[in-house]
């Protein structure tokens, strides 16, 4: 391996070929640590503060190693970043001829034999996509990738999509009559013989715990994984290592069975009676889980619920009818895969429906597209260790936020890792005293209070108008976010006119809304969850986030709740184990929002009282930046007007 402290040195080759590059000793320090990992095939945890350059920092060993190395991201934008920009630059510099590919989920490629069986079907069934249908099928006889991101009309949303798509259990593997033309299968290969492959946290999970039949396992010749924005792992294996049963899953099964009986030439009149016993089944789940959910969008499935036990149990039973069926025709692959998928369904039903209370949290959804049921399990830690442990390859996890106050230890117990994992933290190279200001109001009611979400949005709005718009507002529900869009743009006008423009997270795509309030310059976005970390803006256009509320998980939340009751019952404390250490890290990335390059500049306004009231609002502090604090409110217009331009619009 080159040496690092020359590559990343004030006269290295990174130096000289990137305008603005600075040298760092922390972005250097993890390089080498990474470094290390790789050479000893370890493990490592880095925490890495905004500004470190930790993309640099993991990728310039990586691609120095001579290993195969799967470098797995928690978002398709930084994934695609990482393909496209980062890992082509430093593959010049650093004068490396690597074969790199990009893998996404089977879900982002078109499946062919999907399109040709079911093409006649899908002009009929959707006659409103059929002009969109027809510049999909000329597109299909000339991608070389088949990856529907060349679709750009074809959103992830679109109903044709998973009509055209494969899943796990759709897919017949080697016995498909389209094999030899399989995206998927080209993709997957060109992967195998890569010395970097991109991919992204689900398809690394899936890959981990469902073992993709038939396209060979992603893993066995890696010589490291290297996992970015790894903060999100946790809770993204228990949803893979868990088990989900949907009304979806029901509906594209019952479209390819048809589709493939009538291909065999029988139609489906021969299971018609079979069918029509799982749409009967089906449609009563459906009412149970709706009387059950109400208004709500989600709960906790207890065990008072025999009306929900008994139909779950009449629709695993006529699924379980309809694959014998379907496997007494003996109608050729296609139907024996629709028969298999239909007995995994069942199976699957069951298992969710005769789960016991320690066996996971089994919960209720019900959106758009339908209902699901799921169960969570309390713990991954025990099966995701021993998937480690059984491929023999460096391990690097790394992110922004995965310790509090600089522990690490509530990580590293959620994924079961070693408590005496190796571990680097480093803080971020930004000045925060000087450019970042924290406001913790005084007076703020409780939470609690009727009257707290009216405070929250009158301390915004006047903070708003000081700054001269610039803003993030961070919520930590849909329900605050409604009301406080609808109180200002009361205050402010809605319409062009209006003093400032309102950006609301759900009227429009995400990257819509970040590329008009970059524009603007004065804009104020209001966003949930999602918008509380990936986003970055630099610049003038960003100089106040607002933050409502602490963002502990909402005690209704039932695997929240399931979990706390997991917890009691081991004898742990759920409020310091759990709680506590989750909503440091969620406020971490809340505040990260703001400050994103040397010379950024901005306050932080946090409404919740208990962070200066309650003992532990000293341990979420001390997870934060070391920025300024002030509760004097005439300290933070002063800074925000001196902030505030002397014009908005056109600052990126």
């Amino acid at each position: 391996m080159q040496d690092l402290s020359e590559l990343f040195g004030a006269d290295g080759p990174l130096s000289r070929a990137m305008p603005g590059f600075v040298p760092r000793t922390s972005q250097l320090h993890m390089a080498e640590r990474v470094a290390d990992s790789l050479s000893q095939r370890g493990q490592l945890l880095v925490e890495a503060g905004t500004g470190t350059g930790k993309t640099f920092a993991y990728l310039v060993p990586a691609l120095l190693c001579g290993g195969q190395v799967v470098v797995s991201t928690g978002t398709r934008t930084l994934q695609d970043q990482l393909f496209a920009r980062d890992v082509p630059l430093l593959a010049r510099v650093l004068g490396r001829g690597l074969r790199v590919a990009l893998l996404k989920g089977r879900a982002n490629y078109l499946c062919i034999e999907r399109l040709t069986t079911q093409q006649g079907e899908l002009g009929f069934d959707m006659p409103s996509s059929r002009g969109l249908l027809s510049r999909i099928e000329a597109w299909a006889t000339t991608t070389g990738s088949g990856d529907l991101a060349e679709i750009p009309e074809l959103s992830d949303g679109h109903p044709l999509r998973a009509r055209i798509t494969s899943t796990r259990d759709s897919c017949t593997g080697n016995k498909c009559p389209a094999f030899a033309r399989c995206h998927v299968f080209e993709a997957r290969r060109i992967a195998a013989e890569s010395d970097l492959v991109v991919v992204n946290h689900h398809l690394l999970l899936a890959d981990l715990a469902l073992k993709e039949e038939g396209f060979g396992d992603l893993l066995p010749s890696a010589d490291a994984v290297i996992l970015d924005e790894a903060h999100q792992l946790p809770d993204l294996a228990a949803q893979f290592f868990g088990d989900s049963f949907g009304s979806r899953q029901i509906d594209l099964l019952l479209q390819d069975m048809r589709s493939s009986l009538t291909a065999s030439g029988n139609g489906p009149r021969r299971v018609a009676v079979q069918q029509d016993r799982v749409q009967t089944a089906l449609q009563a789940l459906a009412v149970q889980v709706s009387v059950l959910l109400g208004a709500q969008s989600r709960m906790a499935w207890g065990e008072q619920s025999d009306g929900l036990d008994a139909a779950s149990a009449a629709l695993g039973d006529a699924l379980a009818e309809l694959a014998q069926h379907l496997q007494l025709l003996g109608d050729g692959d296609a139907v024996q895969q629709c028969a298999a998928r239909a007995q995994a369904l069942a199976d699957t039903l069951e298992h969710i429906t005769l789960a016991g209370p320690q066996d996971g949290a089994r919960t209720l959804e019900q959106g758009n597209r339908g209902f699901s049921l799921q169960l969570l399990p309390f713990d991954v830690g025990p099966r995701f260790r021993a998937m480690v442990d059984a491929r023999r390859c460096a391990w690097i996890f790394t992110s922004a936020t995965l310790g509090v106050a600089g522990n690490f230890s509530h990580f590293a117990n959620r994924l079961g890792l070693d408590a005496e994992v190796p571990s680097l933290r480093i803080e971020s190279p930004f000045d925060y005293p000087r450019q970042a200001l924290l406001y913790l109001p005084q007076g703020m009611p409780d939470p609690s209070s009727p009257q707290y979400l009216d405070a929250v949005i009158e301390c915004a709005a006047t903070l708003v108008e000081a700054s001269g718009g610039g803003a993030f507002l961070l919520f930590t529900s849909h329900r605050a976010l409604e009301r406080a869009a609808r109180a200002l743009r009361e205050r402010w006008g809605s319409d062009e006119r209006a003093t400032y423009k309102l950006l609301v997270q759900g009227e429009s795509p995400r990257e819509l809304l970040l590329r008009d309030f970059r524009a603007d310059g004065g804009g104020v976005l209001l966003g949930t969850a999602s918008f509380w970390e990936g986003v970055d803006v630099k610049g003038q256009a960003l100089r106040l986030v607002v933050i409502d509320k602490l963002p502990f998980a909402s005690p209704d939340d039932p695997l929240t709740r399931a979990r706390v009751e997991h917890i009691r019952a081991q004898g742990g404390n759920p409020f310091n184990d759990h709680q506590l250490p989750e909503a440091a890290l969620a406020l971490q990335q809340g505040v990260g929002r703001l400050i994103r390059s040397e010379d950024d500049e901005g306050v932080v306004v946090i409404c919740d009282p208990r962070l200066a009231s309650r003992g532990y609002g000293r341990t979420l502090v001390a997870s934060l930046p070391p920025m300024r604090r002030t509760r004097e409110r005439a300290e933070v217009e002063r800074f925000l007007q001196r902030l505030r331009p002397l014009s908005t619009g056109s600052l990126t």
